[in-house]
């Protein structure tokens, strides 16, 4: 018998985002035909200020997504110089529309636009962002609200990797309204103990080594090396960073990937890992808000008193 000592670790397996988003997509497919067969027929109306290329991209692929799970789309864009005032209206024209039961508004706004006025003049219930105040509010009180599109793809890809998560300990580091903190809150949720590390933390990858699960979230790119894991974590990367090299511009992220993955168990690419859950989750909760305005309709009509 030949014993091996010193044996290296195998390498972290990829965690797929590009299938198990192609999984959400299905789910949301199967579900939009079976409202078609009841002439329901969910929409999402996208709102563009201006002329970023970045943004542009990111509003085509919607879209585009959109499109192949049988929502209907409406785009709606306004000059780089559209005032505040015109913003507002056509959100509220669309707050009105019963037609339209999902409202992104992509980010960033020109400078002369107050985002927050922006994202809390969406009615709740149609804010498939999950940024609203309200949303925000009921995530952390465990009501059923739309919640933030990034983290609740990375809870698929954890349940999908991990099976159950209750009881594992899990480090977000990051603590931004869109990611950090809502991404902890459902973490909890699953019943995980939660640590989240942020700019101040003292000795951040002593805490991380800690982590079962590590999610990193700050826009910093490679940051997080071996060093910050404990073998055989989980690790999700958030981060989408675009760096020059002499090869030309590249996508990387949050953690230095090829350090990473000689501790880790599996890890997600950059990119090919979160990015595909977040327009995933975009439409889902698209149909999550269509079923909980139609049940608000419901309430609203049925009569006080039996």
């Amino acid at each position: 018998m030949t014993i091996l000592l010193n044996a290296t670790p195998a390498p972290a397996r990829d965690i797929d985002g590009k299938a198990i988003s192609a999984l959400v997509l299905d789910e949301v497919r199967e579900e939009v035909e079976v409202l078609a067969r009841q002439q329901i027929f969910p929409a999402l109306a996208v709102l563009l200020v201006g002329e970023d290329p970045a943004s542009e991209v990111y509003v085509r692929n919607k879209l585009l997504r959109a499109r192949e799970v049988g929502i209907r789309s409406l785009e709606y864009r306004l000059a780089e110089n559209a005032s505040q005032a015109e913003v507002l209206d056509l959100i509220a024209q669309l707050n009105a529309d019963v037609t339209v039961n999902g409202i992104l508004v992509q980010l960033p706004l020109p400078a002369h636009i107050d985002e927050a006025a922006v994202i809390h003049a969406i009615d709740p219930i149609k804010d498939v962002d999950g940024f609203h105040r309200e949303n925000v509010g009921g995530l952390v009180q465990g009501i059923e609200v739309l919640t933030p599109c990034t983290p609740s793809g990375c809870m698929r890809l954890l349940h999908e990797t991990c099976g159950d998560l209750s009881g594992k300990h899990a480090v977000v580091i990051g603590r931004s309204n869109i990611v950090g903190k809502p991404m902890a809150t459902l973490l909890l949720q699953a019943d995980c103990s939660v640590s989240v590390v942020h700019s101040r933390s003292v000795d951040a990858p002593a805490l991380c080594r800690l982590a079962d699960i590590v999610v990193a979230a700050v826009g910093r790119p490679g940051l997080i090396d071996a060093s910050w894991l404990k073998p055989g974590a989980v690790v999700i990367d958030v981060g989408i960073n675009r760096i020059s090299s002499e090869s030309g511009n590249r996508l990387v992220g949050d953690v230095d990937y090829a350090s990473a993955r000689t501790v880790a168990s599996a890890i997600t690419p950059v990119p090919g890992g979160v990015g595909p859950m977040t327009i995933a989750y975009l439409l889902k909760n698209t149909l999550i808000a269509s079923q909980l305005q139609r049940a608000v309709g419901i309430r609203q009509a049925e009569p006080a008193f039996a």
